[in-house]
């Protein structure tokens, strides 16, 4: 299957871009490889084959998610310069203004 200029153009002006005519010839070249390449391996036999979904033995390594309870609110905001209605209260960094 080749592909042809006009075709990889479109893709390109679908995903916002821009080549001159020697770009739009190397690309149409390497996409034309690329999907010689895709239909090379369509025609490998893989009746046999296992599927591969990782590449090593290696099983779930990181931890166990286990919720556990975390501190107290009324503890933490012990240390709040200031607060209200349960919420940490910080001054504003955007006011509107021209300055912030």
């Amino acid at each position: 299957m080749a592909i042809s200029a006009k075709e990889v153009a479109h893709v390109a002006s679908l995903a916002k871009l821009a080549f001159n005519e020697n770009e739009l010839e190397t690309f149409t070249g390497q996409m034309d490889e690329i999907i010689n390449m895709v239909q090379e391996l369509s025609e490998v036999d893989t009746t046999d084959v296992p599927v591969t979904t990782h590449v090593t033995d290696a099983h779930n390594v990181l931890r166990e998610d286990i919720a556990v309870k975390g501190t107290d609110r009324d503890l933490l905001m012990r240390n709040v310069p200031e607060s209200e209605d349960g919420y940490i209260k910080v001054p504003a960094i955007i006011d509107g203004s021209e300055d912030a």
